[in-house]
């Protein structure tokens, strides 16, 4: 990495990371809390996998990467950006932490590194939190309203008015934080109400998603404007939150304070890095990429979604780092995926042609561990809907390590960094494992508060998918 002058965001981001060892030393020093313990895989690497069809069938190339790859290890990584960092809000200073802690781990690791940074909108955030202490299985940020107060926090009772009409509320809601259901067409005439009886903040309530989704947070839009925005906090939480909420206020009295940010003036980053080894072939020889990204929505621990993704890319860069080949190994980590695509359409749009021409394949890794049960299907997914050097080659590592029973089709669907490349015409597809009928089915806690590393992750999957696409990019660095 580059060593660059010391600015305000640099001062900001050392700041951060002060906090962030001092949590983990107060973490040691109180004894910790207690960590989930995920079943681990457990077969050896001749041994037939769970839903396998028999036992593999195993190269020399092979062998390497499946007797190398831990998602145990891959899991340490995952502790740090789920719940030692939290949501990763692309240009916010959470996610440069991410960014950060990724381009050391990977220097560490002997890789050369750069951070590429790229402008993106505005972001606006909102934290809830209680004297008396909200449950920590929750992530308790939330969207908040660019078109109401900002930048500032309020402490009051909470109250439940429903609907959010007149007649639903009590004689006194003055300084209260009202709970009103979250109808978009109603959103403007209930604030005002709120507004005229003297509420000191409003939590809108996400309506309950179609099963097996859960809705997640969200930034209400309001009529007002920057000059002249609602004057309390306007604030739009997620299913698992609500219902969360009303069950604490069922139990007695409820007090929350809501603080909410304006995030500007945001630079987000992409973290490129590669062997360094054969400097001779240095912009010469080709290249096998592995990405993900590793931004999440508001609001999301993003265990699955990516940090799984982002993990399985850390590990396979400590695996594949030493194995004997002439090609180029490149892991791309994506600032701001959820934002549309836009940290990987940056990198595609910067890249010259003589660059795009190098990239054999490049494997981008989406939701790759969910331990939701009927996310069986492990899916080859083409923006063109074609297969393609990355799709042939998992499909292949699939057949030689038994797997073709979980495997699905090359099926058509963009929505995912693959796509800033397919649309350029190089080889690449996204992986993931989804439900059994259409990548459609995405397990419940996608892009929920309950993306957390105990309600969304499995470590079998997780070391299913190193294993298919360590071997995948390690047999395309080996081929002409």
């Amino acid at each position: 990495m580059d060593n660059q002058t010391a600015s305000p965001t640099d001062n900001a981001e050392r700041a951060a990371e002060s906090w962030l060892n001092r949590r983990r030393m107060l973490t040691v020093a109180l004894g910790g809390a207690a960590a989930v313990a995920l079943p681990a895989p457990a077969w050896a690497a001749t041994d037939q996998r769970p839903g396998a069809a028999r036992k593999p069938q195993l190269t020399t190339t092979d062998r390497m990467v499946v007797n190398r790859v831990s998602a145990e290890r891959a899991l340490r990584h995952l502790r740090v950006l789920c719940e030692d960092i939290g949501p990763r809000i692309g240009g916010t200073q959470s996610e440069r932490t991410a960014a950060n802690y990724i381009a050391r781990e990977l220097d560490r690791l002997g890789y050369d590194v750069e951070l590429q940074p790229f402008a993106v909108a505005d972001k606006f955030t909102a934290q809830l939190s209680s004297p008396a202490g909200l449950p920590t299985d929750l992530c308790w940020q939330v969207g908040a309203s660019a078109h109401a107060a900002l930048d500032t926090s309020v402490q009051g009772d909470v109250v439940d008015v429903g609907a959010g009409e007149v007649a639903n509320y009590p004689a006194d809601v003055t300084g209260k934080i009202v709970l009103i259901d979250y109808v978009a067409a109603q959103r403007e005439r209930l604030v005002e109400i709120a507004v005229a009886r003297g509420a000191a903040a409003v939590i809108l309530l996400a309506a309950d998603a179609t099963p097996p989704r859960m809705a997640g947070t969200f930034n209400p839009t309001l009529p007002g404007s920057a000059s002249n925005p609602v004057r309390i906090p306007v604030v739009g939480i997620a299913q698992a939150q609500k219902h969360r909420l009303r069950a604490l206020l069922a139990t007695g009295r409820l007090s929350l304070t809501v603080a909410t940010t304006a995030h500007r003036g945001l630079t987000s980053h992409n973290v490129i890095a590669e062997t360094s080894k054969n400097k001779k072939l240095r912009g010469k020889n080709p290249v096998s990429m592995v990405s993900a990204h590793y931004d999440t929505v508001i609001g999301a621990p993003g265990a699955n979604d990516d940090g799984s993704g982002t993990v399985l890319c850390l590990e396979l860069a400590r695996v594949l780092r030493e194995v004997p080949t002439d090609s180029t190994f490149r892991f791309a980590l994506w600032g701001s995926e959820e934002q549309g695509l836009i940290g990987s359409r940056h990198y595609v749009r910067e890249l010259p042609q003589a660059e795009r021409d190098r990239l054999l394949a490049v494997y981008q890794n989406d939701m790759v561990a969910t331990s939701w049960d009927p996310a069986t299907r492990y899916w080859l997914l083409s923006f063109t809907g074609q297969s393609n050097r990355a799709t042939d080659e998992v499909a292949a590592a699939a057949t030689r390590l038994g797997y073709e029973p979980r495997i699905s089709p090359v099926t058509q669907r963009g929505s995912s960094d693959h796509q800033s490349f397919q649309e350029v015409g190089i080889a690449s597809a996204n992986f993931s494992w989804r439900g059994e009928e259409s990548p459609a089915l995405l397990e419940p806690p996608y892009h929920s508060p309950e993306d957390t590393i105990a309600k969304n992750i499995s470590l079998e999957r997780l070391q299913v998918s190193l294993e298919l696409i360590g071997c995948a990019a390690y047999a395309t660095a080996g081929k002409r």
